[in-house]
């Protein structure tokens, strides 16, 4: 009998594998944070935020950014491997399909904190000076991980919803411009109007953007305990609802 660690490890091993045959995208995730950094972080040096510069604010944000955008291309493996056929004949194996999925997203959110921390190190290399409180930096990497396995499961059950990258890239279009644009990534909330400030609000993305930053420039975060809450909620919601669409779409093919 096949145990779920078993499984998990070897979905994630595999997963990492397929990764590092493909550095294209590790490219496009570390360079686009960079472009981001040196367009706004400079464009904008000379108006501070709260006693930052607005790199110092901007490094925090892009990082999370970052996560955002990677976890949202994270179903492109799972339509490649419904299109090949090889997912219907790994669900068609003893192994559970909820080992399998979090085998996937796991490896890829272990992925993606790599890389919000590689961004990081590309801030500092740019000149943002962080300031991190060792006491609440193991808090924020958990809700940056709940954050992009949350969005990882939402990329995977609209992959094996769609069936198609285009369809999978359109979604990436449509869902991350407006989640980055209604967020505190780029700009306080102090600085935004009303109704903008009000979505914000809402926005996972900022939830998980001032919980990092508030570990990366030691500054307080009210509400804190209620925003890891919500990010804890939402990778288990994406989850099951990619976990449904797991079988069904592999029997089509």
């Amino acid at each position: 009998m096949i145990s779920f660690l078993d499984v998990l490890w070897e979905v994630g091993l595999r997963t990492w594998r397929l990764t590092w045959r493909r550095p294209v995208l590790l490219t496009f995730s570390l360079g686009q944070p960079l472009i981001w950094m040196l367009f706004f972080g400079f464009l904008f040096q000379r108006f501070p935020i709260a006693g930052f510069s607005y790199l110092d604010f901007l490094a925090p944000g892009v990082s999370a950014m970052t996560v955002l955008f990677g976890a949202s291309q994270s179903g492109i493996g799972w339509i490649r491997d419904l299109n090949t056929g090889f997912l219907p004949r790994m669900l068609n194996t003893p192994a559970s399909p909820a080992a399998i999925l979090a085998g996937k997203i796991l490896a890829d959110v272990a992925r993606l904190l790599l890389q919000a921390l590689a961004v990081l190190a590309l801030s500092l290399a740019l000149g943002a000076r962080l300031r991190p409180d060792p006491a609440r930096l193991p808090l924020a990497v958990l809700g940056l991980a709940l954050f992009a396995a949350a969005f990882c499961s939402l990329s995977c059950a609209i992959a094996l919803h769609a069936r198609a990258q285009e369809t999978l890239a359109t979604f990436v279009h449509l869902v991350n411009m407006p989640l980055l644009f209604t967020s505190t990534a780029l700009v306080p909330r102090a600085h935004m109007p009303g109704w903008l400030a009000g979505l914000a609000g809402l926005n996972p993305l900022s939830s998980v953007v001032e919980i990092w930053r508030g570990a990366l420039l030691s500054i307080p975060v009210p509400d804190l305990a209620g925003r890891v809450l919500y990010l804890a909620v939402l990778p288990v919601c994406f989850f099951v609802l990619a976990l449904q669409g797991l079988k069904p779409a592999s029997r089509r093919y």
